[in-house]
């Protein structure tokens, strides 16, 4: 079988498909964030279901096909956390063992002084909380003062939000560098995120598109380093080009929606001819996940399988789609934190045999790997090839 000269690897994500051998060591066991979705109604995902996706999940069997239109299989996470960039590093090559430092009783006060001495304001909050929930409890004491929103969660995050006519997203950008000088290089913080919002009231405010992601950068080499030092192009859609702090990526673009998205990814179809397109679908997490909506995560996966035909169709002979994801975030869930649970492997294209199982992958590294082996790089720090196993 001839090599794939270009690959679409699309992340939904926070879409797990059933719980990690070592979810109880996170407090999640008995999480299945696509079980739980698709068993709360009759989710109508034809062409999700048709590349395997319903076999993955351990607890609803009525969205199985036996022999699905490409392989299909799971990965489990090897990285010590259950977070978004440590999830996208680690399908890339880059294994994290140690996990990043979680906040979840608030920043340390120091850290705060010094956070409020350079950006000259005080801060509110400070504490673990719902982006949404925050927004209402808070939002008008920050119109108010001028003060912005300091919170994180359960995951390695400072999270800073502000009203988008009292500091508008630039501004908010330079106050999160900042806080990445401080709560990144400091204080052992995995990403810090922006977040405007906009609206007059508890009622009316909402989070906008501006979202921005300052992470720390991955610690060795990636897939997409490997793959630039090679010359072969690497288009980052979504949040993609933040999570890799732009390392590798000769091209990004960023998103407003999942819809967009795709919308994003089928121009870069247009337009990459070779290479690597690697887009990430945030809305499943942030949109659904965190905020406990199983009613619309399910609606968000029949809008993802209504688009998945419009990628499909820009498939050339020699393209490899791959649909995974990230880690979990079961809206089903206790907490609105991201699950320790398996993820997708999918992998369609025309050269890609129909019912190939692949099983459970030891570590998301192993898609990393199989991109290297058929793009030709030297082997990477994690993971094993399945490229064999996708030929006919």
């Amino acid at each position: 079988m001839g090599r794939f000269r270009r690959a679409i690897v699309v992340v939904c994500d926070g879409l797990g498909v059933g719980e990690a051998p070592d979810a109880a060591a996170f407090g999640d066991q008995g999480s299945d964030t696509l079980g739980h979705v698709l068993a709360s109604r009759d989710v109508r995902i034809p062409h999700l279901k048709e590349l395997g996706l319903g076999n993955l999940t351990p607890t609803y069997d009525g969205a199985r096909n036996p022999r699905p239109a490409g392989a299909w299989g799971k990965m489990a996470e090897r990285s010590a956390g259950k977070d978004t960039a440590a999830g996208h590093w680690e399908m890339t090559g880059l294994v994290t063992p140690i996990p990043f430092k979680v906040y979840a009783g608030g920043f340390p006060a120091e850290a705060v002084r010094l956070f409020e001495e350079r950006i000259g304001r005080k801060v509110l909050g400070n504490k673990a909380a719902s982006g949404t929930e925050i927004l209402k409890e808070l939002g008008e004491e920050h119109l108010r003062t001028g003060s912005p929103i300091l919170y994180t969660s359960g995951d390695s995050v400072f999270q800073v939000a502000a009203h988008e006519e009292l500091i508008p997203p630039d501004e908010l950008y330079g106050i999160c560098r900042i806080g990445y000088e401080i709560a990144c290089l400091q204080y052992g913080v995995c990403r810090v995120i922006a977040r405007p919002f906009v609206g007059t009231s508890p009622e009316t405010f909402k989070r906008t598109p501006n979202r921005r992601d300052f992470p720390v950068p991955p610690g060795g080499p990636t897939l997409l380093d490997g793959l630039a030092a090679a010359g072969w192009p690497v288009f980052g859609v979504g949040k993609i080009e933040d999570i890799f702090t732009g390392r590798g990526i000769s091209g990004a673009v960023h998103t407003k929606s999942d819809s967009d998205g795709i919308d994003q990814t089928v121009k870069a179809m247009d337009e990459v001819e070779r290479g690597l397109i690697f887009t990430n679908l945030v809305d499943f997490d942030t949109l659904y996940g965190h905020r406990n909506d199983v009613s619309g995560y399910a609606a968000n996966l029949e809008l993802l399988d209504t688009r998945l035909p419009d990628v499909l169709a820009r498939m050339r002979e020699d393209d490899v789609f791959l649909l995974t994801a990230d880690h979990g975030c079961d809206p089903s869930d206790v907490s609105t934190d991201h699950t320790r649970e398996n993820v997708p492997l999918l992998v369609r294209g025309a050269r890609v045999p129909p019912g190939r199982e692949l099983g459970v992958r030891a570590t998301f590294a192993d898609l990393g790997a199989t991109l290297a082996h058929n793009f030709d790089l030297p082997p990477l720090a994690a993971g094993t090839s399945f490229l064999k196993d996708l030929n006919p």
